[in-house]
This record gives structure tokens, sequence and C-alpha cells, in this order.
């Protein structure tokens, strides 16, 4: 059996697509796939692996959960599955974890090592979205204030946009954690929003359609967050309903050279450590058809009439 780990990131879609496999699991079984999402991550397989509100699990507590896992494996792969997605975003850390630090999942590379253990013996491919870091900062804060957080201070916003660290410095430990998987990055900027385009690229087979524009968990538009806010936060946002970009112009700037410079280097190869998904829709330049005219320009043949009936 395959194991296909979707760390997510957050607000890269992540939701939309595992409410999408959800939706066609009895399809996906027939084609000896199986998906755990957070559904049953978050309700026993991967407890005491995984820190929660508790702090770090203790020792016994990690050696539980690996057994804990690698049972619920060994029942998937006696089921006749094939290939197994595990898809939760969670695995990586939260949110709240990311704007308390400001920075891009601290501690990820600890996080996947404790997990690791329990996919022993298995094929594994990690799949990771990315995402424009001005665009997922700012999805972090509105989604903060709707949870209470009320307007990020100037401050806040100043060490998000200084902070060096983008997903290149995730890949690398994503990948130090676990060397001998297949480690394959999905940017949001091509797979947001097409679920069934997503699971074609961790399968490499047809997905199915059905179901596969709906939209979870979108992250709020001003009108929303001026509803989350007193009346002289609400007052600060800008007028209009667009998606909020708290950020000045020079502070997105850096960040969207951070972006550049990750997408430059993976596209490059990552130095061997991941590999970036294409678009499966775009399609190559076909071959330049020859010319057979070889005279410069066109002719006017307007012009040449004009010229013909002078004199």
């Amino acid at each position: 059996m395959d194991v296909i780990l979707h760390l997510g990131a957050h607000l890269c879609a992540t939701t939309t697509f595992q409410d999408y496999m959800w939706c066609n699991s009895a399809r996906l079984k027939r084609d000896a796939l199986q998906v755990w999402g957070p559904r049953r991550t978050r309700a026993g397989v991967f407890w005491g692996v995984l820190p929660g509100a508790g702090g770090r699990p203790s020792a016994d507590a990690i050696r539980r959960g690996v057994g804990r896992i690698r049972m619920n494996l060994a029942q998937c792969e006696a089921a006749g599955t094939t290939r197994l997605i595990v898809s939760d975003a969670a695995i990586m850390g939260s949110l709240r974890a990311n704007l308390r630090m400001g920075d891009l999942y601290c501690g990820l590379g600890e996080r996947l090592a404790r997990l690791a253990p329990a996919f022993d013996g298995y094929k594994i491919t990690l799949a990771l979205n990315i995402r424009a870091l001005d665009a997922y900062w700012a999805a972090a804060l509105s989604q903060a204030i709707t949870r209470g957080a009320g307007l990020p201070a100037a401050g806040m916003l100043a060490r998000l946009a200084a902070n060096r660290r983008g997903w290149r410095d995730v890949i690398e430990e994503v990948a130090c954690a676990l060397p001998d998987a297949d480690l394959i990055v999905l940017p949001y900027e091509t797979f947001g929003g097409r679920p069934e385009a997503q699971l074609e690229a961790l399968t490499g087979e047809p997905a199915p359609r059905t179901h596969a524009r709906g939209w979870l968990n979108a992250t709020p538009r001003m009108a929303e967050l001026r509803a989350w806010l007193p009346p002289a936060e609400a007052a600060l946002l800008p007028s209009g309903n667009e998606r909020w970009q708290p950020f000045s112009e020079s502070q997105a700037a850096a960040l969207r050279e951070i972006y550049a410079d990750d997408l430059m280097w993976i596209t490059g190869g990552a130095g061997g450590l991941a590999r970036l998904v294409d678009d499966p829709d775009r399609r190559e330049a076909g071959p330049v058809p020859s010319q057979t005219v070889v005279t410069r320009g066109r002719r006017d043949d307007e012009e040449d009439r004009r010229l013909a009936g002078a004199g």
C-alpha cells in the first residue's frame, strides 16, 4: 500500500480538498483508494503522536500512538486498499501558533520526525501546498479576526513582513524529517479550488468531477470582518468588500519577493529535495508553422491601386 501524506498547508483550499474526497469516498474506495481526513485523524488516530493542547506528549504516549497508527494502516491494507491519502493540515501545526510566533510552521521538522516511525515500511509521498506569503498571512489574520483576535498591531505586521522564513525553509525541514519520501509541491495559485486536479496530481489517475466546485472555509471578505469587529475597529478597515490586505505596498512586495525566490528554487529542482507539480490543464506550445512567404511586411493592395492610377 502506498501512503500519500497531504500536509496542507492551511489556507490553501485544504478543507475544500478534504470535503471533495469525503463526498466522493464511495467512488474512491471502488478504486482501492481510501482517505483519512480530519474526521478520522482528529478522532483518535493521531493522539499521543502530535502535540496537543496539553503540550509535548510523553515517550510512552508517542509509542502507543505510533502503534495505533500502524494498526489502522494494517487494517486498511488488509481491506484491499492500495493507496491511502492522509490529509490533515494539523500535521504541520496551527495558524494560531504561526501568528503567535510570527513564523511559518516553526518546529515542523520535529513534528514530522515524531510521526515518521508510524509509516516505516510504506512508500511515502509527501504533498505540500504553498501560497504567496502576502496572501497567506493576510488570510491568516482575517481568520484570526473571526476568532476574536481583533486587528493586528503595526508591529506585528512589520515582524511578519520582515521574517525571511519562506516555503523553502519549510520544504527543507520536511525533507530532513522524512528523507526517503517523495516530496511534491502544489501551488495554491494552480490548484486552489480545483480539488479534482489536485487528486489527479497525487494519484496519477482520473478523478471524479462530482462535488468538485464546492468552496469551504473561504477567507472572509471585509464586510464579514466588520461584523466581527467592534465599531471603532471596523471603521479602520478600508471601504468595499474585497479581501483584506493589511500590509503596506512595500511589506506585501517583500513577502512576494520571498515567494518568488522560493518558486524559482523549487522550479530549479529544489536541490533534489522536492519537485513542483505543473498545471495538468496547461497545454504545451505547438511547433511554429514554417513560413513560405519571405517578403517582409504585407502588401497594401489599395496603395498599389492608387499608385497604378497616378498620372
